[in-house]
């Protein structure tokens, strides 16, 4: 993390795609931050002192202790974060009208989209506790049909929305993952192309390194684990 005289933003976050997100746009910026674990396998994003912060009982969260001001401010969902880092510090965030809504549209497919329907196969594929066929085919065939979108996106360009951008800060860490959500990659030529691109970033590893190890923490087939994640109970 880069050394500053500016106080941390306090990140409240866990090793997944949407985690990963603000690590990455942190390390770009070059922003001073600590991590504050919510081991959601543990359902720590029910304590109340989180939910202050997250009343969605979800993290990413952050605090800037220096928000609009000089004031603390405290935001949560993924790409609201990515869209205040943007705004505060300049960077990675078109400040022109035209450049901003090509950023957002792709961001906001990210959120609305790309992220819940690979969250979905995810579960279907991986953790449900039965496998119901007709779930797996029709979120692995979603998921299928988006990558196709952003493939043909890429076919033309090297980033997603103009310059490396939050658009391609929220996309890859789901992209990621191309091999549990039921996909070949070489099927998506320019995606690969530019996946590789974005984690061979300085920046992108060193933000999806940060407590790795947490990642493999608990058992996501433990039946108490899944009363936590998916039935959205404290334990």
């Amino acid at each position: 993390m880069a050394a500053s005289a500016q106080k941390p933003i306090d990140l409240y976050y866990w090793p997944t795609p949407n985690g990963w997100k603000i690590t990455i746009m942190l390390e770009e910026c070059g922003l001073p931050y600590a991590i504050h674990p919510v081991n959601i396998g543990k359902g720590d994003q029910f304590k109340p002192e989180f939910l202050d912060i997250s009343p969605n009982n979800k993290m990413p969260a952050i605090v800037d202790h220096q928000g609009p001001d000089g004031q603390p401010i405290s935001v949560f969902e993924s790409g609201a974060i990515l869209q205040y880092l943007g705004r505060k510090t300049g960077q990675f965030y078109p400040q022109d009208e035209r450049g901003r809504v090509e950023v957002e549209q792709w961001l906001f497919w990210q959120m609305g989209g790309f992220g819940p329907m690979l969250g979905q196969t995810h579960h279907f594929r991986i953790y449900a506790p039965e496998k119901v066929p007709y779930a797996i085919e029709r979120y692995t065939n979603e998921t299928n049909r988006l990558y196709g979108v952003l493939n043909k996106r890429l076919a033309d360009r090297e980033y997603v929305a103009g310059d490396y951008s939050i658009a391609d800060m929220s996309i890859a860490p789901w992209a990621k993952l191309w091999e549990r959500q039921g996909q070949n990659i070489e099927d998506f030529p320019h995606v690969k192309r530019w996946l590789n691109a974005v984690l061979e970033r300085p920046a992108v590893q060193r933000a999806l390194e940060v407590n790795a190890e947490d990642r493999g923490s608990y058992d996501m087939k433990d039946p108490a684990v899944q009363a936590v994640l998916f039935g959205q109970k404290a334990r």
